[in-house]
C-alpha cells in the first residue's frame, strides 16, 4: 500500500507501546497501528534517550483510521479503558515520564471530542482517584525503531512474559472489571455487526454466498468469480460492504481460490480454530457480518530477507466483491484510492 497518510491519524499515549499498538490493531476499522516517540524537545529520539526520561518524549502510538467505519470518539472512549488514567507517574509496572497517559489531538475537532470523553469518564464515577492523563496538542511524532514495531507478532513469547510480568491485563481487570479482557471492550464502531436482520440477508442473498457465509462453505477453485482478477482495487465484504483486502496484497497461489498476503485492517476480520476436518485449521471471519470468509495458512509467499514463509489467506470469491480501483470514488471508496500505484492515462 502506498500512502495510509490519507488517513486521519489518532495519537495516545498509554504506557508501553508494545501493549497499546498490539490492542489498537485489533479493533475494526484501524488501517495501522505504529510506535513511536512524541511530546518531547529533542529531535529524532531514539529509544535509549526516550528511556533516560531526559527527552520529554512519551512512548506512543499513532493509528491511521477510517472514520467511516469508527468515529474518533470511539477510539478515545475504548483507550480509557486500555490504561489507568489515574497514574500520574507511569503505567502498571513502569514508571518515568515516557510511561505517563497522553491524548495528543491533531485538530480543534479531536480536542472537543477528547475532552467530552474526559466529561463522560468523570462523571461515571467508575474511577476513585483524580483523572492524571493529560489532552495535549499533537507534537512530531517520531516512529519507533524497526524491532519496537508489531512486536506482539515478532515475539510473541517476550511480549505476553512482558505484559503478564507487567500486570497490566489484571490492572485493568481491577479497574474496569473482568469485560476488559475483550479487547473489543467498550469499542463502539460505525459499521456494527450484524447490519440487517438475518432473515432478511438470507432472502436476498445469492445461494452460494449463503452457502459460504453462514454454512462454512467452500465454492469451487479456479471456477469462482475473483481467483484471476488481476486489477488494482479492493476487496470488501459482500454483506456489509467493510474493506477486506487490497489488490496490493493479492497472489497467485496456484490454488484456484483468491489469496492474500495480508487484510487490509486486520480488526476487519478475526480467526478461530477449525477442527472439522482431521487437522486443524484456522477459519477467517468478517467482523463485521460475521461471515465464514475461508482460511488462512502458513505457506504464503517467502520473506526474501529469511525465507521463511509467510501467510496465505485463501477466502472464497462468493463473500467478496471487488471494486476496481477507477470505481473507488464513484463506489464512495474513494479515500482509499491513495493506496494505490496511479493507473497508466
Amino acid at each position: 500500500m502506498r500512502d495510509i497518510a490519507t488517513f486521519p491519524a489518532a495519537t495516545f499515549a498509554g504506557g508501553c507501546f508494545w501493549c497499546l499498538e498490539a490492542d489498537f490493531s485489533k479493533l475494526p476499522g484501524v488501517l495501522s497501528a505504529v510506535s513511536g516517540y512524541t511530546g518531547g524537545h529533542e529531535p529524532n529520539p531514539d529509544y535509549e534517550l526516550v528511556c533516560s526520561g531526559e527527552s520529554g518524549h512519551y512512548e506512543a502510538v499513532q493509528v491511521r483510521y477510517d472514520p467511516d467505519l469508527v468515529d474518533y470518539r470511539a477510539l478515545v472512549d475504548w483507550f480509557w479503558r486500555r490504561i489507568d488514567p489515574t497514574n500520574s507517574g507511569g503505567q502498571f509496572c513502569d514508571h518515568g515520564p515516557q510511561y505517563r497517559t497522553a491524548i495528543f489531538v491533531h485538530d480543534a475537532e479531536q480536542e472537543r471530542q477528547a475532552r467530552a470523553s474526559l466529561a463522560g469518564l468523570k462523571s461515571s464515577a467508575q474511577l476513585n482517584a483524580p483523572v492524571a492523563t493529560a489532552i495535549l496538542p499533537a507534537a512530531p511524532f517520531y516512529r519507533a525503531e524497526a524491532y519496537h514495531q508489531d512486536y506482539h507478532k515478532t515475539q510473541p513469547q517476550r511480549y505476553q512474559s512482558y505484559r503478564v510480568g507487567c500486570g497490566r491485563d489484571a490492572t485493568l481487570a481491577r479497574l474496569w472489571g473482568p469485560e476488559v479482557a475483550d479487547v473489543l471492550f467498550g469499542y463502539v464502531p460505525r459499521l456494527p455487526r450484524l447490519v440487517e436482520p438475518e432473515v432478511e440477508l438470507l432472502t436476498r442473498l445469492p445461494e452460494l454466498t449463503v452457502q459460504v457465509a453462514r454454512r462454512e462453505g467452500t465454492e469451487p477453485p479456479f471456477d469462482n468469480a475473483l481467483w484471476d482478477e488481476h486489477r488494482q482495487g479492493l476487496y470488501v465484504d459482500a454483506i456489509s460492504g467493510a474493506p477486506l483486502f487490497s489488490s496490493q496484497d493479492k497472489f497467485d497461489s496456484g490454488t484456484g481460490w483468491p489469496s492474500f498476503t495480508r487484510p487490509l485492517m486486520p480488526g476487519n476480520i478475526i480467526t478461530r480454530r477449525d477442527t472439522r476436518l482431521l487437522a486443524p485449521r484456522t477459519e477467517v471471519r468478517s467482523w463485521h457480518s460475521e461471515s465464514h470468509l475461508g482460511h488462512v495458512f502458513d505457506d504464503g509467499p517467502r520473506d526474501p530477507a529469511t525465507g521463511a514463509h509467510g501467510l496465505r489467506y485463501c477466502m472464497n470469491s462468493a463473500v467478496l466483491r471487488f471494486i476496481p480501483l477507477h470505481e473507488l470514488v464513484g463506489a464512495r471508496y474513494g479515500r482509499y484510492a491513495g493506496l494505490f500505484d496511479p493507473e497508466p492515462a
